[in-house]
């Protein structure tokens, strides 16, 4: 308990809130509580902290955790040896980073042998230190004369000056002030070089930009940072991260050196080896760690806030649909299917072929429109999409056509969830229902999915994989308890990532679904097998039922809060019911009057908006969006024209754009804005609708730039 206490003041200090807040969450997370939980449910207790924070917690406190298990598996290192001081525990308590403790535990580490192993074994620590203490009046010649043993160990003074050297080298590059002092410098002084390796020019190609590059390491921007980093990995670039050579070794003179005689000459020469063979190393590595770090950092956060918006994207809702995964050769797959998303027919047809096989077509689709009675259709953004849906539109079927974004509908179609679907169907019809249901509902389709085949990253195969996922997942569990989850609908893959669900408990829910038919009230839940109170009370105020016994069940109130709402409407001598379609009626409560030991206001409040808008999906307004027409192709782009765009990815150093050519243009940082933009996350994001101007079409290497900021003279239309 001290050292959680500790913890508390630590993360407190860090994250400017108080030790309360942080000792609370704590708590409620050891007793097994999810961030979504207590971020919605727990807002007394915790000061109405929100996930961003209440997930910083958990991940500091991780972090100090395994900071607390290397100390303490250090300490059992040395107890063992027997080399444990009083001096050197406290050292180790006060150590405030794994940085700090490995640092002070390097002398002690057990090693395999080193330069300055064999020299001690041949018995010259005693001149090393005589020659570190750098006394005037001592003639290194001389004294290293005492240490020549002819035929043995040491023949010559050059051998036992180079043995004492090298035990000094080590010395300092184990010395935990120099190490401190050194990885100040690097962090604040080190340039990142890189430079193309002799021959590799051409198949480097990608890496033209870094051939020869130098910039402050702590400055480069993450996506700078790992482009290099994978230059050097595939053996295309050599790369270093350090300062002026000239600025350490001034540095470490400054603190080795203590005269100015012939033992200080020595010193210093062993200064100058333990910067290049050991100490300069060792900090490249850190510095390269920290790097590394820091862009992947960058980068998952880049992935989280794309993924993010892409999950929250508006759903045009339960809606009939006809859904085309578009294809030239292949001819387009489609689907029908109902409001539930269930498939009800498929078919194939050839709209971009001979024209009596567009004529099958077009009577085809206002054949199943008719038939299906289909109120919206969907197209896939792929190969032949633009194609696709000029066809569709010319059919003027009075219904929304929405181009969707297809990335991952492929990865779905061939997995094993999409195979447990429909066990009889091939993967292009599972793609075109991936398409369809896309339109529906984003976050129940998407979340079947690895996000990291959804393409809205910055270098996701590059970075941390487990650090990737686990923010990635709680982005998804975010999302799907941010939106609230339809218990008698959801997939398993939906319900497994509701608050204190999880893969089998989600399982469990869809199969004593199937079998018993659709849960009446939150409470049938406890009949499920194996979820417990526990797992109820984190997800019980996530998942609706609409339409079921108790109205509430359709809101975001928690059952632990059923007996308030009771009450309150008792007070007003209505039922429930009356209380959430009557806006009066609610107008009239005090809630001053229900203030409690565990209820406060913020609680309160929620309940009221639950009561008002009972299950309100946070997610926009659907608006259908159209790209414009006659711009299909890369071809039919000209400089200066204004275009119609969806941004589908946001990264540290632009946005990328669909047009409708199949091929996403650039937005360049630089072209954001009319103003200075340090973060595109500033001002735009997945997802958004946005009018851009084309600045520059390279056909060849198909790269298209566009621009936000206003043209200086009237743009072209197309």
């Amino acid at each position: 308990m001290p050292m959680q206490k500790t913890y508390s003041v630590r993360i407190a200090d860090e994250l400017g809130i108080t030790a309360q807040q942080v000792g609370t969450v704590s708590a409620l997370l050891a007793d097994g509580a999810t961030v979504p939980f207590i971020a919605r449910y727990r807002k007394e207790k915790t000061g109405s902290l929100d996930e961003v924070l209440i997930g910083a917690i958990r991940e500091r406190l991780a972090e100090l955790e395994a900071l607390d298990a290397r100390r303490d598996s250090i300490i059992k290192s040395l107890t063992e040896r027997d080399v444990l001081t009083d001096e050197l525990s406290d050292a180790l308590a006060a150590a405030q980073t794994l940085a700090e403790l490995e640092d002070i535990y390097l002398p002690y580490r057990p090693k395999r042998k080193t330069r300055a192993s064999v020299a001690r074994e041949k018995g010259l620590e005693p001149l090393a230190t005589l020659l570190f203490s750098q006394e005037d009046g001592i003639d290194p010649i001389e004294e290293a004369a005492a240490f020549i043993e002819p035929g043995k160990k040491v023949e010559t003074v050059e051998d036992s000056l180079a043995g004492a050297r090298d035990i000094i080298a080590e010395w300092i590059g184990e010395d935990a002030e120099i190490r401190a002092a050194m990885r100040t410098l690097f962090e604040k002084d080190a340039f990142i070089k890189s430079e193309v390796y002799a021959g590799a020019e051409e198949d480097a190609a990608t890496y033209r930009d870094y051939f020869d590059w130098e910039e402050k390491a702590s400055c480069a921007p993450g996506h700078r940072v790992l482009a290099m980093f994978r230059g050097h990995n595939q053996a295309f670039l050599k790369l270093s991260v350090r300062p002026a050579e000239d600025t350490a070794m001034s540095l470490m003179e400054g603190m080795v050196c203590k005269n100015m005689n012939a033992c200080t000459d020595q010193v210093r020469q062993a200064l100058a080896d333990s910067y290049k063979r050991l100490l300069g190393p060792s900090m490249e590595n850190e510095i390269r760690g920290g790097l590394k770090t820091r862009a992947d950092d960058e980068a998952i956060q880049v992935f989280a806030r794309n993924l993010y918006e892409l999950l929250m994207a508006s759903p045009i809702g339960a809606k009939r649909v006809l859904a085309i995964d578009p294809g030239f050769r292949t001819g387009c797959k489609l689907v029908c299917l109902d409001r539930q998303g269930a498939l009800q027919h498929h078919d194939i047809i050839y709209p971009t072929q001979s024209e009596n096989k567009k004529e099958q077509a077009a009577s085809l689709i206002k054949d199943l429109v008719e038939r299906f009675d289909t109120e919206a259709l969907a197209i896939g953004n792929g190969t032949a999409g633009r194609e696709t849906e000029a066809f569709v539109r010319g059919l003027k079927l009075d219904i929304p056509i929405v181009m969707v974004n297809e990335s991952g509908a492929s990865v779905y179609s061939a997995s094993e969830v999409a195979r447990e679907e429909f066990p009889d169907y091939d993967v292009t019809v599972r793609g075109a229902v991936s398409i369809g249901r896309r339109l529906m509902d984003p976050l129940a389709e998407l979340v079947k999915i690895d996000p990291k085949s959804i393409g809205v990253g910055q270098y996701q195969h590059d970075v941390d994989q487990a650090r990737l996922k686990s923010k990635l997942d709680d982005i998804v569990e975010s999302c799907v308890n941010a939106v609230g989850v339809e218990v008698n609908t959801a997939s398993k893959e939906l319900l497994s990532y509701v608050s204190g669900l999880g893969r089998n408990l989600a399982a469990n829910i869809v199969a004593y679904r199937n079998d018993n038919g659709p849960f009446q009230s939150r409470k049938d839940l406890k009949k499920v097998p194996r979820l417990g109170a526990k797992a109820f009370e984190q997800a019980s105020g996530f998942l609706r039922i609409r339409d079921g016994i108790n109205p509430l069940d359709a809101s975001a109130v928690h059952p632990e809060r059923y007996s308030m709402v009771k009450q309150m409407a008792a007070d007003l001598g209505c039922s429930i019911g009356d209380l959430m379609s009557d806006e009066s009626l609610r107008s009239r409560i005090d809630l001053k009057l229900y203030i409690c030991d565990s209820v406060g206001m913020p609680t309160l409040k929620d309940i009221l908006s639950e009561l008002a808008r009972p299950g309100r999906d946070p997610r926009s307004q659907f608006e259908v969006f159209s790209f414009a027409e006659g711009i299909n192709s890369i071809e039919d782009l000209d400089k200066g024209m204004e275009l119609p765009g969806i941004v589908t990815n946001v990264t540290k150093f632009g946005a990328f754009v669909d047009i409708g050519v199949h091929q996403d243009g650039l937005v360049h940082i630089s072209q954001l804005a009319d103003r200075f933009v340090k973060d595109p996350h500033d001002v735009i994001k997945v997802n958004q609708k946005v009018k851009v101007r084309v600045l520059e079409v390279d056909i060849k290497r198909k790269r298209i730039s566009l621009s936000l900021r206003k043209a200086d003279d009237s743009a072209r239309r197309p």
